[in-house]
């Protein structure tokens, strides 16, 4: 009498089968369902970069605007004990951007998501971080306790104006640098040594100079500047050596490209054999284009932190995504491992 073969040896290997394709079908997608991602209305290709990096898909939701100017905001999807991230600048316009990041997290606490985790590539209001003037208002506070007070646990953003905005939450701020990805450019056009230097537009961006000429391993010099009124400023002096050099200007925003474009065309009055500018957040306000378009400045490297429309990319322009970096972070976050990594070297940035 025949004996007969147990099937189940060959459908183990027909399931080990389907295991290995469907891990191969899942290699790019994040292992824990809990880690949902939402996108509002301020930089959605940012946000769906962002999503590619962690590897997971953006949530469903609607964000729509009445005739009289109100914001509804509609979540199409569970996200009960979900760990939700809300990526959002508040870039122009600033006032309807962050209304509807408030609106996003009050939503999202009444519909009991476990953590809000607010992913700010750019903050606004964060110039107006003291009392420079009697009768002041100090805004990037009271944004901070706006946002705070709506229900969020977590603030992660991008090269703050000023680092003490830090101190004006009583939750959690992960600070990421733009410096390392910068530096990545200019490393890739062979722009570094002792014939450039890093130089800053003033006096308050000396540290984040500082760090791109440890990645490019050059000196520093610094641009002396009065501004006498906002939007208005007037380039005094250069401390340091920059005839025959390649000059790199960095800051952390362009807003009208007043300071970034006299401190160039000061550099090439100064002798510098070639300018370039870069900055994190390209807010390229007013006449900021053709004041670009018509300075000394070579290239400009600017991140997508801002979306910028079409209609604002000149030739000069080159952009270069902090997606990678923003989703490597929501990671690190969710994995509870550390963040500061991504400050150190850009090896510990995906690319």
């Amino acid at each position: 009498m025949m004996k007969m073969i147990p099937i189940h040896i060959s459908s183990s290997h027909f399931f080990i089968g389907r295991e290995r394709k469907w891990r191969f079908l899942m290699s790019n997608h994040y292992f824990d369902p809990r880690l949902k991602i939402f996108a509002l209305n301020s930089n959605r290709p940012l946000a769906e970069k962002i999503a590619a990096a962690v590897g997971v898909e953006l949530g469903k939701c609607t964000v729509k605007q009445f005739s009289d100017g109100e914001i509804q905001v509609n979540i199409e999807e569970s996200i009960r004990g979900a760990h939700v991230y809300i990526i959002q600048s508040t870039s122009s316009p600033v006032n309807d951007n962050l209304m509807e990041l408030l609106i996003m997290i009050d939503a999202l606490k009444r519909a009991s998501a476990k953590t809000i985790n607010v992913v700010m590539p750019y903050y606004g209001y964060a110039r107006q971080d003291r009392k420079a003037r009697s009768r002041e208002p100090i805004t990037a506070k009271l944004v901070a306790n706006m946002i705070e007070k709506a229900g969020a646990d977590r603030m992660v953003t991008l090269d703050l104006h000023a680092s003490q905005i830090q101190g004006f939450f009583d939750i959690p701020v992960d600070h990421l640098m733009g410096a390392p990805l910068i530096a990545n450019y200019f490393l890739e056009q062979g722009i570094s040594g002792d014939e450039v230097v890093v130089v800053s537009p003033d006096h308050g961006g000396v540290t984040r100079a500082r760090k791109l000429a440890q990645f490019l391993k050059t000196p520093i010099a610094i641009i002396d500047k009065r501004r006498p009124k906002a939007n208005v400023a007037e380039v005094m002096n250069i401390i340091g050596h920059v005839d025959g050099k390649i000059c790199v200007l960095i800051d952390d925003m362009i807003d009208t490209a007043g300071t970034i474009t006299l401190a160039a065309n000061a550099l090439k009055e100064a002798g510098a054999k070639a300018v370039y500018a870069s900055c994190t957040h390209p807010v390229l306000s007013g006449p900021a284009m053709q004041r670009i378009q018509d300075s000394a400045i070579k290239r400009l490297v600017v991140t997508d932190s801002i979306n910028l429309p079409a209609d604002r990319r000149i030739e000069k322009i080159d952009e270069i995504s902090v997606g990678n970096l923003m989703g490597e972070a929501i990671k690190r976050i969710h994995e509870n491992k550390p963040v500061s990594p991504l400050f150190e070297s850009m090896a510990n940035i995906d690319k």
